[in-house]
């Protein structure tokens, strides 16, 4: 095979050769790495002369499309289209057709010549070429539809045209300088003397009554994406069947009207068996979630059933037509794995399935679906009860005074036996997955098992799946935060088979991709955080800052040259920060060293010598902390100078978040874990099944946390702390 021609072709398709690691040296990608990851996007590596043809194919799609399929722009540029035609058409008389979201129509009648020439090709002895035709018109903000017609009122192509904000939503009391606070907490773990066992919209709901009235302006959640509720087991928040809809387990049945009527569920609640079931996964450390599907699924198919003869349901009607042809294709999919569960097969997603329904759009699919239109229906019932409970949530926050009430996690990607990759096989490389090369965080880099979309295919489906995405998840809240918000840039795809090292980074259309977020933020009121940590290119952050993307900082990354920690009141405003993440050690764990000695029992490092040096910079970094803290003031002094002599007691651990609650980031996030002084992490990268990631719980029922004083004098000094960082 031609190296020169891959080369090519891998650089036309966005693969980075070079890239710079998170310690600042330059790496080089593998040619073998370049070649399996074209391959995944479809092209004939291992055959030259189909190479060619697909070259050939690809051009002239390009030149015969007359116009592309997307066009973005943003307020106030000038709005102009490329039009490519064949040169005898040149000097003939085309007709742009615009019809606004509005329904407002405007014609632009033009010839191609009296626009600025942009480039020419000969294609099987014509020649063709491409023009950048200016509409005089401003555009208002929103999603339009552009045709071209020729002389002869021939509909010759269609463009979306998009014009968007230049910069993404600010809550107005944010925008006028206000500093605000609130918990992260992932909503499965929340224990109550109440839930089934596991955190539900319930336990949210009360959570935000209590945070409110401590001064707290938001509460943020972990993704709360759709999972397998027949293999439920399947459980990480971060490997979802589909970001666009909602994790069913986070249902409280007793809200659910018939609940207290139906002796259908009344019988079920009553046995023993669902009584012994719901004690044990209320009381096990950890969510048992095999538990609590045995007890949740039976009880909403029976209110389902309450539901269609007693209930009205024109609102549900109206929801599954919102929902369209991807609430469709969800409930489908769940349904579909329902029924093979119940056959007794272990169909973990669609790669396991029989052939005839392993993909969305084949015929046996639309007649399973017409045969089990109940069964359908139940699992697009479940969302929308789901989206009344989470919307219930929000309004209440709102209602209470919060600045922004719900901040919700969009996760970077779905796993590849996900109902949104059997949905649209053409836009995933399932043979991909993507992950992050070496850094603090994962020495040996990590690969998540998530296909990734292929760039030029989301572009040919004029990004509508990126939109419908961003819109879905920033409904019901203030906020959304945007885990790796580096995939808008580009993301590191691991071939299948091989180690998270062999990988490259595949660049994505970064202002296109803002841009959308910025309209969609807008059009939802919704502010956007972007976790940007890891490796970030030079002048990413400024873009993303240009944008009105708030950075995310974490303390324990927050460090100068020269090793000691920045102070606070030096983070930027445009932030939310933060002590410590969900993929690292709480306070307690990070100081006692608890997540290197799990990491060294799970085998995460490579050697002791490696183990050893990881030991000596946590030491190094304590005592930085302790000197920061002390220089701050932010610790009594009677607390040793010395890391050696210092443990992570209550009085360290409150000293920190108070320290954090001066920063002059907007935005502050705290952990209900480190209030309560845990030391088990939430999730350990780079392990499976080797360590119970998303289940571990809170130590305490949230009934009784607001009733420990230490905690309340906590939270006054949060608020006070806040209001002095202004």
């Amino acid at each position: 095979m031609n190296n020169e021609l891959i080369e090519h072709i891998a650089k036309a398709r966005g693969i980075e050769t070079k890239y710079v690691n998170a310690w600042g040296k330059e790496e080089s990608v593998d040619d073998s790495s370049q070649a399996k990851i074209l391959k995944a996007m479809g092209y004939a590596i291992d055959n030259q002369s189909e190479l060619e043809q697909q070259l050939e194919k690809e051009k002239l799609n390009y030149w015969l499309g007359y116009i592309n399929p997307v066009k973005i722009v943003r307020e106030h540029e000038a709005i102009e289209i490329e039009v490519r035609v064949p040169i005898i058409h040149a000097n003939d008389q085309f007709t742009i057709n615009l019809l606004l979201e509005s329904g407002e129509r405007i014609e632009h009648v033009f010839s191609p010549v009296s626009g600025q020439m942009l480039d020419v090709v000969v294609i099987q002895d014509i020649e063709y070429q491409e023009y950048l035709i200016a509409i005089p018109q401003a555009l208002p903000w929103g999603y339009h539809e552009l045709e071209l017609i020729d002389s002869e009122n021939n509909l010759l192509s269609a463009q979306s045209l998009v014009v968007a904000p230049a910069r993404c939503y600010d809550a107005p009391d944010i925008a006028h300088g206000k500093k605000i606070w609130g918990t992260s907490i992932q909503l499965y773990c929340l224990r109550s003397k109440r839930n089934w066992g596991i955190g539900d919209f319930t336990d949210l709901a009360f959570l935000i009554e209590k945070m409110a009235a401590r001064g707290a302006d938001f509460v943020g959640l972990n993704p709360i994406h759709a999972l397998y509720p027949s293999n439920p087991d399947s459980c990480s928040p971060y490997s979802p069947s589909s970001r666009r809809w909602l994790n069913l387990w986070y249902i409280d049945p007793e809200l659910v009207p018939g609940f207290s009527q139906s002796s259908e569920v009344q019988s079920i609640i009553t046995s023993d068996n669902f009584q012994q079931t719901k004690k044990h996964a209320r009381d096990v450390e950890h969510v048992d979630y095999s538990a609590v599907a045995h007890i949740k699924l039976p009880v909403l198919k029976a209110l389902f059933k309450y539901f269609k003869e007693q209930c009205a349901q024109n609102e549900f009607e109206q929801f599954v037509e919102q929902g369209g042809e991807s609430l469709t294709q969800q409930a489908i999919f769940d349904a579909v794995q329902d029924n093979l569960h119940q056959q007794g097969i272990f169909a973990w997603g669609w790669p396991s399935w029989p052939e005839n329904l392993n993909e969305y759009h084949k015929p046996d699919v639309e007649k399973f679906a017409e045969q089990n239109a109940d069964l359908v229906n139940f699992y697009a019932w479940c969302q929308w009860v789901a989206a009344t409970q989470l919307e219930m949530c929000q309004q209440k926050a709102k209602a209470l005074g919060m600045t922004l009430g719900i901040y919700r996690d969009l996760a970077v990607g779905v796993s590849s036996g996900s109902a949104e990759v059997w949905a649209n096989r053409d836009l995933y490389c399932a043979d991909i997955s993507v992950g992050a090369p070496p850094d603090p965080l994962g020495p040996q880099g990590q690969s998540w098992g998530l296909p990734p979309m292929e760039p030029n295919r989301l572009y040919e489906q004029g990004y509508q799946p990126i939109i419908d995405l961003y819109r879905a998840n920033m409904q019901s809240c203030g906020a959304l935060r945007i885990d790796h918000v580096m995939a808008l840039l580009r993301l590191w795809w691991v071939p299948e088979g091989e180690h998270a090292t062999q990988g490259a980074y595949v660049y994505y259309p970064l202002d296109d991709l803002l841009a959308l977020l910025c309209l969609e933020s807008h059009r939802n009121q919704c502010m956007i955080v972007g976790e940007d940590l890891g490796t970030v290119p030079a002048g990413i952050r400024d873009i993303f800052a240009e944008n009105n993307v708030l950075s995310y900082r974490v303390f324990f990354f927050e460090t100068a040259p020269d090793g000691g920690f920045y102070s606070p009141s030096h983070y930027p405003e445009q932030a939310m920060a933060t002590l410590t993440t969900h993929d690292m050690a709480t306070l307690k764990g990070f100081w006692h060293c608890d997540d290197l000695k799990l990491g060294k029992e799970l085998g995460i490092y490579k050697d002791d010598n490696e183990l050893e040096g990881l030991f000596h910079a946590r030491h190094v970094s304590k005592q930085r902390i302790l000197d920061s803290l002390h220089g701050h003031g932010a610790i009594p002094n009677e607390i040793s100078h010395d890391a050696h002599y210092v443990g992570m007691d209550q009085s360290l651990n409150y000293a920190m978040q108070v320290h954090m609650a001066k920063a002059k980031s907007s935005l502050l996030a705290l952990q209900l874990e480190d209030w309560l002084e845990m030391d088990k992490p939430v999730n350990v990268p780079g392990t499976c099944d080797e360590y119970p990631n998303w289940r571990r719980k809170l130590t305490k029922d949230i009934e009784d946390i607001f009733a420990i004083a230490e905690i309340n004098h906590l939270t006054q000094a949060l608020v006070e702390a806040r209001q002095s960082s202004i």
